[in-house]
């Protein structure tokens, strides 16, 4: 029997490429964002290609409510979800003080608010038929202060921390958690976040989402708690908890700046 991936942010980026992959293996998707023109295009490409059932489901995801409303509409039609993908996100560059409040708030209410109550939602069935894997998206910000991305990367902190605490919770259930810490990706992120022209954007060392994805895709069917993508990316993780914290905080600075 065909499983099912329910995928958030699924219309670009990591969230498209998750979504060619898990349909690869053979599974059934739900695929949640707000471009529904995107979705259905991604739906249809990906039927064709693989012959597996796909539900488009258009949501503002930053919105309190449209978690509850994704698991009521899905659990009205009797689909079951054996993989949770808590991809969707976004982030913003800018001082905190000068920084727009609405979108601020979008942020969280989006990065962390979005992706634990999906996780609580779907997580007590899983638990009950002994299989599931979760896999949330956090970053190499999780791992330290970001100024002039304060926000998010504190999203990302929590969802790290969030992340291996119910990973350790549900050892021996059937479930499992994994959190992807990719370090600067190809996604559209840094356009959407004004980091065109940043350090951390610059130069050959930019993975691809289709790497990043397949990295995150296969540590989730593995059962990996952490998966930090990348050699540099894992050695930066590392070190920050042994530098003190005001060099780690200058030095993150640093990569954010422009060229």
């Amino acid at each position: 029997m065909n499983k099912t991936a329910l995928i958030t942010g699924a219309s670009s980026g990591l969230g498209k490429e998750f979504a060619r992959i898990h349909a690869s293996k053979g599974d059934n998707l739900v695929l949640v964002a707000r471009s529904k023109d995107k979705l259905e295009a991604l739906k249809i490409n990906l039927q064709n290609q693989f012959g597996v059932s796909i539900i488009v489901i258009v949501k503002d995801l930053s919105d309190q409510y449209a978690p509850k409303a994704i698991y009521e509409e899905l659990k009205s039609r009797k689909i079951h979800i054996d993989y949770l993908i808590n991809n969707a996100g976004f982030g913003d560059f800018g001082l905190f003080a000068e920084t727009d409040w609405d979108k601020q708030l979008e942020m969280i209410n989006l990065n962390v608010t979005c992706l634990t109550y999906l996780t609580r939602l779907f997580l007590p069935e899983m638990i009950h038929n002994k299989f599931g894997k979760i896999l949330n998206l956090a970053s190499t910000a999780a791992f330290q202060p970001g100024p002039t991305m304060s926000v998010y990367f504190a999203t990302k902190s929590f969802v790290l921390s969030f992340s291996e605490a119910i990973a350790n919770e549900l050892k021996g259930s059937g479930v499992t958690v994994t959190v992807l810490c990719p370090g600067a990706t190809d996604t559209g992120f840094q356009t959407a976040a004004s980091l065109d022209g940043s350090n951390m954007f610059k130069g050959n060392n930019v993975a691809t989402s289709k790497e990043v994805a397949e990295f995150g895709y296969s540590s989730m069917m593995d059962g990996k708690t952490v998966a930090i993508h990348g050699l540099m990316n894992n050695l930066m993780a590392q070190s920050v908890r042994f530098a003190p914290r005001n060099v780690v905080t200058t030095v993150a600075r640093m990569k954010l700046k422009a060229k």
